[in-house]
């Protein structure tokens, strides 16, 4: 952990320079959809750290360097303050509301007594504590009073609505606005609600609309308040570097050099290991004028990370001494554990632990949102976990010094109605603060695990498609995993199940599996396994009782049953047949085959009588809309049927894999001659005017079936090469847009290293000029490259599908 650093002069915030971008975004702490934090900024002081959703998850770091502080990690979030006094019930705000609109509704002597009384959040959503609505349309009305009004000071409008919604201050319309946003944002009213805000009764009155989806508000009228670091100068960050389990940021200030390391050990060979949610902040500081320097570490954690709605949500916090560890503790106060299931949705149950070694100059502290209290303990909201790490006076000689962040979900996974503990508790016969005891235990040695891994991953990657494709494999390694939870299923199985990231969050959905498969073929295929253990029960326990494999588990935590409005029969039958025989392959045995063999034959009879010339339904690429006759859904299905054969024939049911085989075989030509469109073949049957990438071909290479012509593939190729944009291949004909996943399959179609990295070099550049700074996205514009929609989705896995067809000498 040698720290190299040249002497810099200091910058404040700026004066900083651009840095050569690596990501769209860089993992700092990656374990599971609920404790994934990132920077979406190529320099670490330019924003806040978020969530993967994009909520605030606050990582605030400053080096205090002879007195003097510097910053170094993350960004002060503006701070609020109401100007409305309390009047709450069970510590929500009260409110009166209609679903009927009244003349003069909105302005402060109407007479309400009749509205009936609630408090906020407002909400068609049961798992939120708040009123009801599910209404089209709700008048709402907060009365306050003040004692004195300062207008020189800014006043803002903190608002979460869905959707269209009309604010009026006391009869004037303050603020309009048509939509509806995701969380709080606050709007600038100071000018419109000038000489209206009085001493005295007002009333602050929103009329709101739905026009789609769900229903949402909640509001407040705040003051902003100064920030006492507004003026600490920023650490210049001179490098930083992105490896598959760990990010590093070198920083100057002068007179001393700073490396921090986010370290999230996610070795799959280790699935104790891999389920520990425990990352480490590692810090290396080092005098580079020669000189001797007093300093000191000081990190914040927000205590927003165990919260889903910061604003609605109390949490407490304690400081405490366990053996040789330093902790600090936090959560919500209501604990409402798996009571909630959506897609942008952080965890509010649960708890949130910073920890360090003991002694070494160590102290933690808690202070509240809206001040400074060093308090041992603490009941608030928004609220800081400090630690203070003194290292005394530094020279020459690099001084080390990490800490732990942890968080226990007490329960992870609700499954079949059952709620399922955490991996690394999955006999409750464990403590968290046992896991981070270990965690502090194992630091050096998994460092250089880690290190000596990333190394390896790198190499192995570049030799099996060259740097740019080993830099997107780079990226991909903790985004996957860290969409997943694992777990163990009431029948002693691993579960490892992913989430839907902003698509729907969806829990163990097949086609999300398929296309990550790659990934977890080459470091753990227990891990794969885990992935349809859950789609195996479900339909061999009758609970699914259709012909085909199901689409999901749930939403996500939820994995009670399909969630996904309607099924994708070929698609996920053909799935869930490739990624068995892949398994199987991967083993080298078919014992996971023969456990499930009554269910993959009823699917795979489905592709055989379903799977040639498929009718109207979704694919993988659902956002695209239903297809019939669609020709690459028809390769998938295909693959399926060679796939069982294979499995029959590892069996060694010799008859039933020379039958499926024939079908599979006598599937090719049929399928060449009813889509073939001259120099390329087209994406459905129907229309030769068409194309589209057949990146389930993919398996034929890979697993070997050696069913297609090379000519088909080379037809195809050829055909793709000439209609390449700038970010890369477009799914199809119908649009510009693209799969980053599936463009890594097609470029496996080639067999020569030139014609890969044609495919390559786009998507590679995609990483480095989106102007959608979210952890990398796989559906996007290959003209401009701004997301279509996703984002830190499990998918990514993908990108290893070269590096699996060189293990397997493809």
């Amino acid at each position: 952990m040698g720290l190299v650093i040249f002497v810099l002069s200091l910058l404040t915030t700026h004066g900083q320079v651009n840095h050569a971008r690596k990501a769209p975004a860089y993992p700092l702490i990656t374990h599971n959809p609920n404790f994934s934090i990132w920077s979406t900024s190529d320099v670490l002081t330019d924003k806040a750290t978020e969530h993967w959703t994009g909520a605030t998850h606050g990582l605030t770091g400053y080096l205090e360097v002879d007195g003097t502080l510097y910053r170094f990690m993350g960004k002060e979030a503006p701070r609020y303050k109401t100007i409305i006094p309390e009047t709450i019930e069970n510590r929500k705000p009260l409110v009166k509301y209609m679903e009927t609109q009244a003349e003069g509704w909105n302005v402060s002597d109407f007479n309400d007594t009749d509205w009936r009384e609630g408090v906020l959040p407002i909400s068609d959503n049961k798992a939120i504590s708040g009123t009801f609505w599910e209404s089209d349309a709700i008048w709402v009305r907060r009365e306050f009073s003040l004692d004195k009004i300062d207008e020189n000071e800014p006043l803002f409008l903190k608002l979460h609505h869905d959707d269209n919604v009309e604010v009026y201050l006391n009869g004037t319309l303050v603020f309009k606005r048509e939509g509806w946003n995701h969380g709080f944002e606050y709007f600038d009213i100071s000018s419109k609600a000038k000489g209206i805000l009085r001493k005295g009764k007002n009333v602050l009155a929103i009329q709101l609309k739905n026009t789609a989806g769900g229903r949402f508000l909640d509001f407040d009228l705040v003051n902003s308040i100064a920030s006492d670091k507004s003026d600490i100068a920023v650490a210049k960050q001179t490098s930083i570097e992105i490896d598959p389990t760990q990010t590093t940021y070198t920083f100057a200030t002068g007179t001393v050099g700073l490396k921090v390391i986010f370290t999230s050990p996610l070795l799959m060979d280790n699935l104790d290991l891999l389920a520990r949610p425990v990352s480490y902040i590692s810090y290396e500081v080092v005098a580079t004028d020669g000189k001797q320097h007093d300093v000191t570490i000081h990190q914040e954690v927000s205590s927003d990370i165990a919260v889903y709605m910061p604003d609605q949500q109390e949490v407490e916090a304690s400081a405490y001494q366990d053996g040789e560890l330093s902790v600090l503790k936090t959560g919500t106060v209501e604990q409402p554990i798996l009571q909630k299931a959506a897609d942008d949705m952080r965890i509010d149950w649960g708890y949130l632990y910073v920890v360090a070694p003991s002694g070494n100059g160590v102290r933690q502290y808690i202070s509240g949102a809206a001040d400074d209290k060093k308090e041992r303990s603490y009941r608030g909201k928004s609220l800081s976990l400090h630690t203070e790490i003194s290292l005394g006076s530094v020279g020459g000689a690099p001084v080390q010094r990490f800490l732990t962040i942890g968080y226990d979900e007490v329960y992870a996974i609700q499954y079949f109605n059952e709620d399922l503990r955490p991996w690394w508790n999955r006999n409750a016969d464990r403590s968290f603060e046992t896991e981070l005891h270990a965690a502090v235990r194992d630091y050096g040695r998994l460092m250089q695990e880690c290190t000596d891994f990333d190394k390896t991953l790198r190499r192995q990657a570049e030799q099996a498609g060259g740097e740019k494709y080993a830099h997107l494999c780079v990226l991909a390694y903790r985004q996957s995993i860290a969409a997943h939870t694992l777990v163990e299923s009431p029948k002693k199985e691993v579960l490892w199940l992913s989430k839907e990231n902003n698509s729907g969050g969806f829990i163990n959905t097949v086609d999300v599996t398929y296309p990550s498969s790659p990934l977890y073929l080459i470091y753990n295929p227990v891990l794969l396994q885990g992935m349809l253990n859950g789609i195996f029960y479900f339909s061999e326990s009758g609970k699914y009782p259709h012909p085909w494999a199901a689409h999901d588990l749930g939403t996500y935590p939820l994995a009670n049953g399909q969630r996904y409005g309607e099924p994708m029969p070929v698609e996920e039958s053909g799935n869930m047949l490739i990624m068995t025989a892949a398994i199987v392959h991967a083993q080298g045995n078919a014992a996971y085959a023969e456990e499930h063999w009554t269910v993959l034959t009823k699917w795979v009879d489905y592709l055989v009588k379903e799977g040639l010339d498929p009718k109207t339904q979704l694919c993988t690429d659902d956002f695209a809309g239903h297809l019939a006759r669609n020709a690459n859904l028809s390769i998938k299905a295909i693959m399926g049927i060679a796939s069982y054969a294979r499995l029959a024939d590892m069996l060694d049911l010799k008859d039933v894999a020379l039958k499926y085989q024939r079908i599979a075989e006598e599937m090719v030509p049929k399928w060449m001659a009813l889509a073939d469109a001259g120099d390329h073949y087209a994406l459905t049957f129907d229309d030769p005017n068409t194309w589209s990438q057949k990146y389930n071909l993919i398996w034929d290479k890979v697993l070997d079936f050696g069913l297609f012509p090379k000519e088909v593939i080379e037809k195809e190729l050829t055909y793709y090469i000439p209609r390449m944009n700038r970010y890369g291949l477009p799914l199809d004909s119908r649009k510009n847009y693209t799969k980053n996943d599936w463009i890594l399959w097609t470029a496996t179609l080639a067999d020569d290293q030139p014609t890969f990295e044609k495919f390559i070099e786009p998507v590679f550049r995609h990483a480095l000029e989106t102007p959608s700074r979210v952890p990398l996205n796989d559906f996007y514009d290959t003209t401009n490259g701004i997301r279509e929609n996703f984002k830190a989705r499990s998918v990514v896995g993908g990108f290893y599908i070269k590096l699996l067809a060189e293990k397997w000498g493809r």
